[in-house]
C-alpha cells in the first residue's frame, strides 16, 4: 500500500520527476483552484483512483456526474463489495438517508446549525431571523423524536396531533418551552404568516419524489461511521442536470454534515487506530457553509482528509461573510493553483510570494500549476509543475454495472415499498389501500389469543383454588412472551405479543393510532360515497318497501298517549306533597254513612 499519492511532475533541468503528497501531509487538507477546463477534475480523478486502488477509504461528492461515473469504471474487482453508490436520480431503488436519525445528545446542535447553513445558502433572498428561529427549534424537536424525518418539518407547522405526540419526547427545556408556551399560543393568523415561508420552501423539496424518497425514510440505509471505519468507497452522484441545483445543494450539504458527525464520533477510538478517510469535493462552494470551517479546523485529528476544488475565491464569500475563505487559507496545508482571474491572482500572489507574481498566475497554460506543497508538516516554497495525464483504465475490467447492482441490492429499496411507508406515515394513503391492509390482517389467525377450555366441576374447593392459581400462572406466562419487531411506518424498535411475519404490518403505539384513525376515516368515506351514489338501471325496477304508518282514526285516538309517559326514576324525584296532590281524592257522603250505622244498630 503506497503512502504517497502522485499527482504531478516537474521538469527541473530538463529532467522529469514525478512527485506526490504523503499520507500525513494530506491530513492538513488540499485546496485546488482554477478556471473551468484547466484540469482540476483530472487532478482529483487521478488522486481518487490511486486511493481506491490502494485500498483506502474514499468519498467522492460530484455535482456534475462525470467524476462519479469515472470512479465507478475504476473500481477493481476485489473492491466491488466496498462500493456504496448514492445516485438520487435512480428513482426505482432510492437509498435512505435520514440526517435526523440516531444523533448523539452533544451533536444535535451541530446537525441543527449545519442544516441552518444549508437552508440559508439555498434561500438567501427569503431568509430571516424569525424563519431561522422557528426552523432551528423544529429541527431540534424532531431530533428528540424517534423515527422522525425531514418530512416532519412541515407537519410540525400544521398538524396539532403530531405536535402533541412530539412534545413529550423533547428533552431540551428551551425547545419544549418554545413549542408549548410560545408557538401554540400564537394567534392563528400570526402563526400562518410566520410559517408560510418555511412551508413553501421546504414543501418545494418534499414535493419532489426524488428528494422525498431519500429523506423521508426513517432508517438510513448507509452508515457513515461504518463506511469510514471499514474504508469503503462512497460515490455520491449529485448531477444537478438530473435532480436540480437546489436539491443538489441540500443533499450535498446533508451528506457532508453527516460525514463531519461520523468523523467526530471517532473520538472513542485511539488516534493511532483511526483509519484515514479521504473526502473529494468538486465545486465545493455549493456545499461550503459556515459549519464547513469547523471541519477544516477539526477534521485532521479524526483522520478525515479533505481535497477541495472550485473556480474562484469569491464563491467562498456569502453575504459579505468570509468565514469559509479565511478557514481555507488558514488551515489548508497544500495549495494548488491552475490559471485564475486577475482578482484571484492578486490574492494568491501573497501565498506564492516571492517566487511567483500575479502576472505569472494569470498566464498559466492548461494542465500546468503553481503549488505550495506541504512536506513532512512543513510548507515549502512555491514551485511550478504539470499535472499527470489521466490514468489509463483500459486494462481495468469494467465493473460499473456490477458495482451499481450490488449497491442497489444492499442499500436500496423498491420505489413501491418506500412510497407505501411515506404514504402511511403522512396519512395520505387511500381508503381502499387501508381497507385492503385491514382485511389482510383480519384474515390472519391470531395465535396469541387465549383459548379457554371448559373444565369439569371439582368436588373439592381446595382443588378448585389450586387450579385457578395454576391457570393464572399460565396466563401470566403467556402474556409475558413478547417478540422483537420493527414498526413498519417509523421503523422504531418495538415488542409485540405475537410472532411477527411479513404477512401483516406491525406498528408502534403512535403509528397504530394514526393507522386506526385513517382506517376509520377511510371506512366512513366509503360508506358516505356508497350512500351518495345514484341508482343504477336494474335498481330502479325494484319496488320500495311500504313504510308502516299508525292508524289515526277517531276510535283509535284514545289509545295514543298525548304526553310522554314518566319513568320510575322521574317519579321518584317528585316531592311527596306534589305527588299526593296530583292524585284524585274519593268523595264520601257522610249522611248515607250515618243512616247505615243507625240501621245496623236498630237491627
Amino acid at each position: 500500500m503506497s503512502e504517497i499519492n502522485f499527482f504531478a511532475k516537474t521538469n527541473f533541468r530538463n529532467q522529469e520527476t514525478t512527485f506526490g503528497i504523503k499520507e500525513d501531509d494530506r491530513r492538513r487538507h488540499m485546496y485546488v483552484i482554477g478556471k473551468t477546463g484547466m484540469g482540476k477534475s483530472n487532478l482529483l480523478e487521478n488522486m481518487a483512483i490511486q486511493d481506491i486502488q490502494n485500498g483506502k477509504g474514499v468519498c467522492v461528492v460530484d455535482p456534475h456526474g462525470e467524476f462519479a461515473e469515472k470512479m465507478l469504471r475504476a473500481i477493481p474487482s476485489e473492491r466491488i463489495n466496498d462500493v456504496v453508490y448514492f445516485n438520487p436520480s435512480d428513482t426505482e431503488f432510492p437509498l435512505a438517508f435520514n440526517i435526523l436519525e440516531s444523533v448523539d445528545e452533544d451533536k444535535k446542535n451541530l446537525v441543527a446549525s449545519g442544516m441552518m447553513g444549508v437552508f440559508k445558502k439555498i434561500w438567501p433572498d427569503v431568509w430571516s431571523p424569525r424563519m431561522e428561529y422557528i426552523l432551528n427549534n423544529t429541527i431540534l424537536a424532531l431530533l428528540d423524536y424517534p423515527g422522525s424525518t425531514m418530512l416532519g418539518v412541515n407537519r410540525m407547522m400544521f398538524d396539532k396531533d403530531y405536535r402533541k405526540r412530539v412534545y413529550p419526547k423533547i428533552k431540551d427545556p428551551v425547545v419544549k418551552s418554545f413549542w408549548i408556551n410560545e408557538f401554540d399560543k400564537w394567534e392563528d393568523r400570526f402563526r400562518k404568516e410566520a410559517v408560510a415561508a418555511i412551508q413553501n420552501k421546504v414543501g418545494q423539496f418534499l414535493s419532489s419524489s426524488v428528494i422525498r424518497h431519500i429523506v423521508g425514510q426513517p432508517k438510513s440505509s448507509i452508515d457513515m461511521r461504518e463506511i469510514m471505519d471499514n474504508q469503503k468507497i462512497l460515490i455520491v452522484n449529485l448531477s444537478k442536470g438530473r435532480i436540480g441545483e437546489d436539491s443538489m445543494r441540500l443533499l450535498g450539504g446533508m451528506i457532508i454534515t453527516k460525514i463531519q458527525l461520523a468523523a467526530m464520533g471517532r473520538i472513542d477510538i485511539p488516534e493511532a487506530d483511526r483509519k484515514d478517510f479521504y473526502l473529494y469535493v468538486d465545486e465545493f462552494q455549493n456545499f461550503a457553509t459556515e459549519s464547513f470551517a469547523n471541519i477544516l479546523s477539526e477534521a485532521r485529528k479524526y483522520r478525515l482528509s479533505l481535497i477541495l476544488a472550485h473556480q474562484y475565491i469569491n464563491q467562498l464569500i456569502f453575504d459579505g461573510n468570509a468565514t469559509v475563505k479565511d478557514a481555507i487559507f488558514g488551515n489548508v496545508g497544500t495549495i494548488v493553483s491552475f490559471r485564475v482571474g486577475a482578482e484571484d491572482a492578486e490574492h494568491l500572489e501573497k501565498e506564492f510570494d516571492p517566487v511567483f507574481l500575479m502576472n505569472d498566475i494569470v498566464n498559466l497554460t492548461k494542465f500546468n500549476v503553481y503549488l505550495k506543497l506541504m512536506i513532512d508538516g512543513i510548507a515549502g516554497d512555491a514551485f511550478s509543475a504539470a499535472t499527470l495525464p489521466p490514468i489509463d483504465l483500459s486494462g481495468t475490467k469494467n465493473n460499473e454495472e456490477k458495482a451499481i447492482k450490488i449497491s442497489r441490492e444492499r442499500y436500496g429499496k423498491s420505489r413501491a415499498e418506500v412510497e407505501d411507508k411515506i404514504a402511511r406515515w403522512s396519512g395520505i394513503m387511500t381508503g381502499s389501500e387501508l381497507i385492503k391492509i385491514e382485511r389482510k390482517v383480519a384474515d390472519i389467525p391470531n395465535e396469541s389469543k387465549k383459548v379457554f377450555i371448559a373444565k369439569p366441576a371439582s368436588p373439592s374447593v381446595l382443588a378448585q383454588k389450586e387450579e385457578r392459581k395454576d391457570a393464572e400462572t399460565t396466563e401470566k406466562k403467556e402474556e409475558s412472551v413478547v417478540y422483537n419487531a420493527v414498526c413498519d411506518t417509523c421503523e422504531e424498535k418495538i415488542t409485540v405479543p405475537f410472532k411477527p411475519d411479513t404477512s401483516r404490518p406491525t406498528f408502534c403505539r403512535e403509528c397504530l393510532k394514526d393507522y386506526q384513525r385513517m382506517t376509520a376515516k377511510a371506512r366512513n368515506e366509503k360508506k358516505e360515497g356508497e350512500s351518495l351514489q345514484p341508482k343504477r338501471d336494474w335498481q330502479k325496477n325494484i319496488p320500495e318497501k311500504p313504510v308502516h304508518e299508525p292508524d289515526l282514526k277517531p276510535e283509535n285516538m284514545a289509545f295514543i298517549p298525548k304526553e310522554k309517559p314518566m319513568t320510575l326514576s322521574q317519579i321518584s324525584r317528585i316531592a311527596p306533597k306534589k305527588f299526593k296532590s296530583a292524585r284524585k281524592k274519593i268523595e264520601v257522603n257522610l249522611a248515607e254513612v250515618r243512616k247505615l250505622i243507625n240501621k245496623n244498630k236498630q237491627t
